[in-house]
């Protein structure tokens, strides 16, 4: 979960940070600047992922994860300590840069967790990272600058009051450093993981890892770029990552936005009860509810069902705008959650397929290189969303797809590549060797 929280907390105040540094010329250059700030840590994370996941797989994954989480503390912090534009960009690229975490973890999990159970492992940590990005909105939205929402307890003259967006930022960190002192205790797995093992048979383990041993000493390691159900799976994952990261800037966009734009006219208040319904029912339908589906359906049939109820969603989108009053909080709660979890289901298939297309001594490397796809595509999101839904507020008198029609719109089409993708001869699973 504190993976996503430094990624997510600094949207609500970004805005109002790159105002304070004085560099925009002009207001309408704020979100620009702001898009430099928010890409630097997915372009930080593409550019080294496939290096973490060769360290995993050489080193094993706990080296990994300490040090990413070390690495939220110590950045994380100086984020939000930034005195201008420029520390705050080499701070959020260097977070991104050595944090190369999400990677591990999913490997972690696909190794930790005998086969029956991997969609549950999987499940897990989409379901964390699904939380994160809901309570990092609402650490940034309520406990940036202070010393203007709650005066009685912190004074302008403060280290608070000085840097207005420490706070959350240092909350994470707190956060991210127990998390880090308790990783020293996590079981490594690499080398020593065995589906068919029983855990508490420690001599058959030791076996196990002793054949892992030589056979990875015995068999070169398979190039990755030529495994294709590795790559027709990590395609996929990029497609939606970049429709997931769009759908959330557009979504906070399209909820605070005025009615005359076809917005809801919500409050910061609003959204994170929104969102925060949205966590609620996400975390019930990951741990209980997907785990049982996959089971029976499986993850390619799951995120087909799930691509094509999230295009009937989206498209009542613009509608749901029409309602009000308690019919329209009641609907778009509903919607949110709807979204969410379909979209989540969709992204732990694909991990699923990712760690099952190669071996175990290969699952750190295959998840770097996924990740830095993903990166790249999660970078051109909010930039890309924000751009699209500052065009369709100037069309709404357009006679085809007027206003936010048109966002929703485009939002579909991108999900109906991803789905159409999903089917051979395009997508292909690894057969059982």
């Amino acid at each position: 979960m504190f993976c996503a929280l430094p990624i997510s907390s600094l949207f609500p105040f970004l805005y109002f940070m790159i105002r304070d540094f004085h560099i925009a010329k002009r207001e309408e250059d704020i979100g620009s600047y702001a898009g430099y700030v928010g890409s630097a840590y997915m372009l930080g994370r593409a550019l080294t992922s496939v290096f973490w996941g060769i360290v995993a797989d050489r080193y094993g994954r706990k080296p990994v994860i300490i040090i990413g989480t070390f690495t939220v503390v110590v950045f994380n912090t100086l984020f939000g300590l930034s005195i201008n534009f420029w520390m705050a960009v080499i701070t959020r690229f260097l977070l991104g840069s050595l944090n190369g975490l999400l990677g591990p973890i999913k490997a972690y999990a696909a190794e930790i967790f005998r086969e029956e159970y991997q969609a549950l492992g999987m499940s897990t940590i989409s379901t964390a990272w699904g939380i994160g990005l809901i309570i990092g909105p609402a650490l940034g939205g309520f406990l940036a600058q202070p010393a203007e929402k709650y005066p009685a307890i912190f004074s302008k003259d403060s280290i608070f009051g000085r840097f207005p967006y420490f706070l959350p930022c240092l909350c994470i960190s707190l956060f991210s450093l127990v998390v880090a002192i308790g990783s020293f205790w996590l079981p490594e797995t690499l080398h020593i993981h065995d589906s068919e093992m029983p855990p508490q048979d420690s001599y058959k383990t030791l076996e196990a890892a002793s054949d892992a041993k030589e056979e990875s000493e015995s068999n070169p390691k398979e190039n990755l770029f030529k495994n294709w159900p590795l790559m027709s799976s990590i395609i996929i994952y990029c497609i939606f990552a970049l429709h997931d990261m769009a759908y959330s800037e557009i979504f906070s966009l399209w909820a605070v936005s005025p009615r005359k734009f076809g917005g809801l006219s919500y409050s910061t208040a609003d959204v994170g009860e929104v969102l925060s319904f949205s966590g609620f029912g996400l975390l019930v339908f990951q741990l209980f509810l997907y785990p049982l589906v996959a089971k029976y359906f499986g993850p390619i049939i799951t995120a087909r069902v799930a691509g094509v109820l999230s295009i009937l969603l989206l498209a009542s989108y613009p509608y749901i705008a029409m309602l009000s009053g308690i019919t329209l909080s009641v609907v778009i709660n509903f919607a949110s959650m709807m979204k969410n979890a379909l979209s989540i289901s969709i992204i732990t298939g694909l991990f699923i397929l990712q760690n099952n297309a190669v071996d175990q001594r290969q699952r750190g490397a295959a998840n770097g290189l996924a990740m830095t796809g993903m990166s790249f595509f999660k970078a051109l999101g909010p930039a890309g969303g924000g751009a699209l839904f500052s065009w369709a507020q100037k069309r709404l008198d357009a006679s085809f797809l007027p206003g936010n029609q048109v966002v929703f719109f485009v939002l579909n089409v991108i999900e109906a590549i991803g789905l159409l993708l999903t089917f051979k001869p395009f997508l292909v699973e690894r057969q059982n060797r």
